[in-house]
Order: C-alpha cells, then structure tokens, then sequence
C-alpha cells in the first residue's frame, strides 16, 4: 500500500514538472513570436509606402506569416525570411530588426532605403542571404558582417556606402557571393581572403585584386573590379600575371579601372573563362595571343583601350564560341581578316572608331548568327559592285547595322532591300554615297532608325518609304535631294524624328504631316519649300523641334501656333512670313529659343512673350516691327541672347532683368529707340549728320560722286537681298565630318607640290578630292611661327560661328600636338587678287560690283549680324576667293578679332598687312 502511494506521489510530481516545463516553453514561443511581431512593427513605423500595401495588409489581426513578404518556418512559426524587393519603400532599417533571430533571408533590393545599418543586424546567425542592393544606404561598411557564420550571399552593389572593408569579413568563410560595386568603398582590400575557400562571385568594382584571391581562391568563377577607389601595392594598376592562377575563372570584368600596361598572357591559363571585358582603360600592346586559344570565351570586350596594330591572323580560328567581339574605340589598322568568319556563333561584332582599312569582306555574310555590325569611323571601302549588301543578306538575324563615316562611295544597290526582315538600324552617314536611294529599302519593314545624312544622294525621295511602318529616325539631310517631300511619311504611325534639312526640297510642306501625332523633331530648314506654312503643323501638340528656317515660306504666323505647348525650339527665320507676330506665341510656356528674324514681319512685339519663362533665345532681327520693346521681357530671366536690330521700333530700351546684360549690338538699326548709353534720350540728335555732312564736303567732288553712285547701288542690293542673308542658327552645325590626318595626307598625295594653291602668312593650302568627291581647300598651318596657336584658334573660333554665304565654309579641322589644318570649300575661281592683277582675267564692271556686294554683305554680318562684332582685320583682293558663280566669300581670319561686350582690344604682334589697317578696328576702339 505504501509503494503504490510512494509511486502514485513520483507520477503526480513527474507529470506536474512536464506540464509545468511545457507552460514554460509555450511561454518563451509565444513570447519569441512576440518579438517577432515587434520587429516588423518597427519595420512598418520607420517606413512610408506609396502603394499603401504594408499600412493595410501588415495588422496586428492578423498573424505575421500571412503579412506580404514575410515568411515563417514550418516548425516554430518564426519569421525567416523578409522580402519586400521593388515595392518604391522609403525609410530606415530599425534596429529592432536584428531580434529575428530565425531571419535567413533579407531582400529589401531596389527601394529608397537610406541612413546606417544598425549594428543588432549582426545577431541574426541564421542569416545566409543580404540583399540591399539599389537603395541609398550609407556610413561605414559594417563591421558585424563578420560575425554572420552561416552568411553565404552579400549583395550590398549601388549604395553610398564608404569606408574600407573591415578584416573580419573573411570570418564569413561560408560565402559565395560577394557584391559591393558602385558605393564609396576606398582603402586596400583585406590581404587575409584565403579563408574565404567557397567563393564564386567577386563584384567588389575596384582597380586593386589582392594576390590572395589569385592564388587561394579555387571556387572563384567570376571577378567584377571596375569604378571605385580601392588602392594597394598589389596590382599598382596592373593585371597581375597570378589572375592565371584563378583556373575556375568565368567572367572577369574589370572596366574604367586605369588599368595600364598590358594582359598578361598567363590568361590563357584561364580554360573556363566566358566573359572579359576589360573597357575603359589604358592598356596597350602587345595582345597575348594566348587570348585567342580560350575555346570557351563567349565574349570578348577590349574597348576604349591604347592597343594598336593589326589583329592577330588566327583571330577566329581558336574562338568556336565567340558571340560577342568588341575592339571599339582604339587605334587597330589593318583588314578584317577572312578568317574571323571562322567564329561561327559572332552575333556581335563592333570595330567602330579604329584606323581598319580595305573593302568589307563579303565573307561577313557567313555569320549567320549575326545580330549587331558596327564598323563605324574607319576607313572601310566596298567593292565597285557593293557585293557586300548581297552576302551580309544571308544573316537574317541581323538587326543593327552601322557602317557611318567610312569612305565606301558608289550607289546604295537594290540589294539593300534584301537585307534581313529583323533589320532595325541603319547608318551609312558622311560614307560618300551617291545616286538615288533604291526603291528597294521600302521592304525593310522592321526598320525603326535609318540615317543616310551627309553623302551626295540625289533624286527623290522615293514613295515607297510608306512601306518602313515602324520606322521612328529618319535623316537625309545634308545630301542633294531634290523634288517635293513625299506625303508617304504621314502614314508612317510612329515617326518621331524627320530630318530633312539641306537639301533641294521643293514645293509645300504637306498638309498631312500635322497627322503624325508621335513626331517629336521636325527639320525641314535649307530647302527651297514655298507656300504658307500649314495650319495642321500647329496641331502636333507633343512636337519638341520645329526648323522650318532658310526657305521661301510665306503668308502669317498662325495664331494656332500656341497650341504647341511641348515646343522647346521653333525657327522659321530666314522666309518670307508677314503680317503681325499672334499674341498667342505667349502660350509656348517651355519654349527655349524662337527665331522669326529675316522675314517681313510687322506690328508690335507681342507683350505676351513675357509668358515664355524659360525661353533663352530670342531673334526678331531684320524684320519691320514698330512700337516699343515691352518692358514686361524684363521677366525673361533666362534670356541669354536678343536680337531685335533692323526694325522700326522706338522708345527706351528696358533696363531690368537680362537687358542690362545686353550690348548696342541687339538694338542696331532703330533709329527712335533711346534711353541706354548707347542711345540719345528720347530725342533726336543731329550731331552724327553734320559730322558725315562735313567729311562730304572735303571730297573731292568727282570722288564724292562716285562713292555715291557706288553706295547707292550696294544700298540698293543690300535692301532688295536684305530677307535671304542668313543668320546666326538657333540650331548650330555640329555635324562636322571627321578628318583624320593619314586621310588629309592621302588626298593631297603627302601634302605634295602638284596639290598645292598657294602660300600665306600663316601656312600652305593644298587642294585635296575627298570620299565622298568632294574638292577641299586644306588650309596647313606652319607650326614653326610664332603665335601660330592662337592664329589657328582664332580662325577657327571665327569660322565655327558664322553661317553666310559670303564667307568661307569650314567643313572640318585636323588637329594635334604637331600639325593643325582647317578643311574648307574650295573655290575654283581663285581669288580676287588673280583676276585684278593677272593680265589673262578680264573683270567686267557689274562683275566688279557684284564682288564689292558680296563682301559688303559679309562685313555687315561680321560687324552687326552676329551677337558681338567680328573684325576681319586683312581684308585685301588675295583674301576674297571666287566660286563657280563669281560669287565673293571672305576668307583667311586668322588674325581677326573678336569684339565682346567687356574685352579689351589686344592688339596682336602684326597688323595684317603691312600699309593696311582695317578701319573697323579703330571704329570699335
């Protein structure tokens, strides 16, 4: 009886001490889970999400695991994984955070989360994975990383995090991946990463790689070092030879690190590596040929580098799965040898700005995986047959093809039509094209961007241009096309960009271009198109750009014209418009710059252009505008430049706002206008009549009769051809065609006798026959004189400004430490000096006169066309050249001089020729 009492009492004690450890441990859970709840209520307190997603789903009536992003385990319920990546969440990690002590995930990738991670994330010891990347973190990297044992995935890349990473992060020895580019990170790279054995992925974005990762790191398949600014003794910005130790190697990146000196070749060791690109950088020759034994290597990207030479003659042979090749941007020379067609899978081959000569290989045509060719900035030719477009029909997954700024001249061939349907890009620009463009191109129904600007085209636009229905870029300016602009382009749905400009365009601008509701830059300018503008242009609500300028357009400003709200830029200078400026332009609120000048505009300056708050640019020159200059543009801030010279407009100038920033040169030619410095007060002065009275009447008279005969007859011209001078261009040239040296020595047979025109003061000028046939005049300037700089900046300066067909054309410049030369038109005609002086030239007086007006219309835009005056200061018969025409442009500046608002007039070393002084200088002094 008393055993079973003693053993009925040792159950009842038993069982009361389970039960009261199993209240215990529900306890604790409950209590654990508590925490949990606490931490993801700190998490919601510290951050705003526009969405509303966390404020409404994340309740305290619910369970933390049915919370969106969150994750428990299965067996204890505990929050494990947060992940909460893209959803536009502002805010700061708490630090509560750090009591999940289940947390194994953490992705709060690509959000706004700013401000220091707090050091209680460094308890969670069950985390393997940390992803914050593309937030605005920043203060010192964390040193707790160190203390996460289990921690296999670190991916911290595109934050403001700065410091230096800290030793103990090689405590970490389980991870795998580490991604920290793009942040502030400075400092040496820990030396002690030999522990880190498991390591896959390195993308740290450095210039140094610690030798311990070459040598002890036998899991490491990629390594990204590239745009930060880690610093060490280790690599002394080099590749080091023991990379060729890392044999697991994949990828390797290292781009826009200053690398210098050379690859070394014990990268051929690397038997697994797919991708390297090694951009960006200055390495130089020679190119271990090691590289191209790499059978596994996918792509290979060396761009922006110093390596020059030809390319190795196996290049190809050894690369069976070649799919990207990226030689861009060095000084490469040679031919595309045959045998890169070898690299069967090549669906990307860029070669572009280089030095590769000879004719494209039609053995391109073989890689038929091609998707992108890039062999821009060359000096690449074709074959008088254009074969080329027949083969490289045979890749038909080409989608890009880019072959701009290389001498290929001939005729675009109906085989152009036969190009692959993915086809998307086209770019034969400045290549010396000439004939019409083929019907044929009308079939590449995919084509989103075509550029054909810059050649000799002639012809028309062919109407089968309807067929591009995808088509979004076009540009053919700048050829010689002729006849009207095809109303096709008004059913092609998404063109946005429709350049046209400098051509021989005729007829109207079509009616139905006001369709094309996604055109966003039209340029019509330089054409011959006459008629009104029409009324549906001033529909395009979203247009940007609107260059209609150096036409014979017609009629008046439609008061519609408000209706362009998007409108940044609107030219139409240089026409034939009338009637008043509408008052409606005031509602152009984003307009930047307007040009109307050099019309037949009357009226008053609209009042409302006061509304145009960010408008930069104003030119209402060369009009017939009367009234006052309203005060209301004093609002303008913005305005940088105005130009309201040759009207008729009267009363003060305002003094406010940008017009105390103004010179006389934006108000010549209104005789009533007063109120500043350069004008009386608001009456008339005399003082100038009688002064010129005065110089009159000491003439003698049959010269006084004369010149006034003479200044009639250029009074006379310059008033009938006062609309069609052009005028400095809202939209400036900034096309030039580049022009290397090998290619001007080439054309002028190395700068030879038989090519030269004549001898200055400054250098020679030879005659030269570019790609495309066009006859240069290479103006090379002797680098031993004195002041030999500046006479070359000085011109260029000068003729980079002016746009007028009484001075002479820069087409481009060739410029380096030892030799300068400017390319300009040649005029056939010589000069001025030849037909006075030689006596087989016979000048008839109208011929005489002609010339006289011809740089009368040049020195008036020197001196009052352009926003400060230009002195030509060598004006003289050898510097007056003759085109076919017998038309007379300016020349030779090299010493002219440039008059802003403040300068002082420096005198240089020689005044020009001697005996001459150009009177303009002293009127300016």
């Amino acid at each position: 009886m008393e055993k079973a009492y003693f053993l009925f009492l040792v159950t009842l004690v038993a069982g009361l001490g389970t039960a009261s450890s199993s209240i215990t441990n529900v306890v604790a859970h409950n209590n654990s889970r508590d925490h949990d709840l606490d931490a993801l209520l700190a998490l919601k307190a510290t951050i705003s999400d526009p969405q509303n997603i966390l404020p409404i789903n994340w309740s305290i009536s619910t369970s933390v695991c049915n919370w969106i992003g969150i994750t428990c385990n299965t067996r204890h319920r505990r929050v494990a994984a947060i992940q909460l990546p893209t959803m536009g969440l502002v805010g700061t990690i708490p630090p509560q955070l750090g009591n999940l002590s289940f947390l194994v995930w953490l992705n709060l990738q690509n959000n706004s989360f700013h401000g220091n991670l707090p050091t209680q994330l460094g308890h969670l010891r069950r985390l393997k994975s940390i992803n914050l990347a593309f937030n605005s973190f920043d203060g010192e990297f964390p040193s707790w990383l160190g203390a996460l044992s289990r921690l296999r995935y670190l991916l911290f890349h595109s934050n403001r995090i700065s410091g230096s990473l800290p030793p103990t992060l090689s405590n970490a020895t389980t991870l795998e991946t580490i991604r920290l580019g793009l942040n502030l990170i400075t400092g040496n790279l820990p030396q002690d990463w030999s522990a880190l054995q498991n390591l896959e992925d390195l993308d740290i974005l450095s210039g140094y790689l610690p030798a311990p990762i070459c040598d002890h790191l036998p899991q490491l398949q990629g390594i990204y070092l590239s745009r930060n600014e880690f610093n060490g003794e280790v690599l002394a910005g080099q590749i080091p030879a023991d990379i060729g130790n890392t044999t697991n190697l994949e990828i390797l990146g290292i781009e826009d690190a200053n690398l210098i000196g050379v690859i070394p070749r014990e990268i051929g060791n690397l038997h697994k590596l797919e991708v390297l690109y090694l951009g960006k950088n200055r390495l130089r020759n020679p190119i271990p040929h090691e590289l191209f034994n790499i059978s596994t290597l996918g792509a290979l990207c060396i761009p922006d580098n110093d390596f020059l030479g030809i390319l190795p003659s196996t290049l190809g042979v050894n690369l069976p799965n070649l799919e990207v090749l990226n030689l861009g941007s060095n000084k490469f020379t040679g031919i595309i040898l045959p045998t890169l067609s070898n690299a069967s899978k090549l669906m990307s081959l860029d070669l572009t700005v280089n030095e590769f000569f000879g004719a494209i290989p039609d053995s391109l045509g073989s890689l038929t995986f091609l998707e992108a060719l890039d062999l821009s900035e060359n000096n690449f030719t074709l074959s008088r047959d254009m074969t080329f477009f027949n083969s490289i029909g045979n890749c038909r997954s080409l989608i890009r093809l880019s072959l701009d700024e290389n001498p290929l001249n001939g005729n675009l061939p109906v085989s152009i039509g036969n190009l692959s349907n993915s086809l998307e890009s086209i770019d034969v620009s400045y290549c010396g094209i000439g004939g019409e463009i083929p019907r044929s191109l009308g079939n590449l129904s995919d084509l989103a961007y075509l550029n054909i600007a810059s050649n000799g085209l002639t012809g028309t636009i062919p109407s089968s241009i309807s067929g591009l229905l995808k088509l979004q870029w076009i540009s053919l300016e700048d050829n010689k096309i002729h006849g009207p602009i095809p109303s096709e382009f008004c059913h092609i749905p998404n063109l946005a960009y429709l350049i046209l400009a400098r051509n021989r365009l005729s007829g109207k601008v079509p009616n139905c271009i006001g369709s094309i509701s996604s055109l966003r830059y039209l340029y019509l300018n330089s054409n011959n198109l006459t008629s009104s503008v029409p009324s549906s242009l001033w529909s395009l609500k979203d247009l940007l750009e609107l260059d209609l300028s150096m036409n014979y357009l017609n009629g008046s400003l439609s008061s519609q014209v408000g209706g362009m709200k998007a409108l940044i830029k609107l030219n139409l200078s240089v026409n034939q418009l009338s009637a008043d400026i509408p008052s409606t332009i005031g509602a152009l609120q984003n307009l930047q710059a307007l040009s109307l000048g050099h019309n037949n505009l009357q009226g008053l300056i609209p009042e409302s252009i006061k509304n145009m708050f960010v408008l930069q640019y104003l030119d209402l020159s060369f009009n017939s505008l009367t009234g006052t200059i309203p005060k209301s543009l004093e609002a303008l801030l913005d305005l940088q430049y105005l130009n309201v010279s040759f009207n008729n407009l009267q009363g003060p100038i305002p003094q406010g706002g940008p017009f105390k920033n103004f010179t006389l040169l934006s108000f010549l030619a209104n005789e009533a206008l007063c109120g500043t410095p350069w004008f009386q007060p608001c009456q008339t002065s005399q003082h100038g009549s009688k002064k010129k009275m005065l110089l009159l009447v000491s003439l003698p008279t049959g010269s006084a009769v004369l010149a006034l005969a003479v200044s009639l007859l250029l009074l006379k011209r310059l008033t009938r051809n006062k609309t069609t001078a052009p005028v400095h261009d809202i939209f400036p040239e900034t096309t030039h065609q580049r022009v290397p040296y090998h290619e001007l020595q080439r054309i002028t047979n190395g700068f030879s006798e038989n090519n030269l025109l004549g001898s200055g003061t400054f250098g020679s000028v030879y005659k030269g026959v570019s790609a495309n046939g066009m006859i240069w005049a290479i103006k090379v300037f002797d680098m031993q004189l004195e002041g030999i700089l500046k006479a070359f900046d000085t011109e260029c300066e000068v003729l980079c400004r002016l746009r007028h067909r009484n001075l002479i054309k820069v087409i481009s410049a060739c410029s380096n430490q030892d030799f300068k030369a400017l390319i300009l038109e040649f005029m056939p005609n010589g000069s001025l000096d030849k037909w006075l002086h030689l006596g087989h030239h016979v000048l008839s007086i109208m011929q005489r006169l002609d010339i006289m007006i011809d740089v009368a219309h040049g020195l008036e835009y020197l001196h009052y066309g352009y926003s400060f005056p230009i002195i030509h200061c060598d004006l003289k018969p050898s510097n007056i050249l003759l085109d076919e025409d017998m038309v007379g442009p300016v020349s030779d500046f090299g010493i002219a001089k440039l008059l802003g608002d403040e300068e002082s007039h420096v005198q240089t070393n020689t005044l020009a020729t001697i005996g001459y002084i150009a009177p303009g200088y002293y009127s300016w002094l």
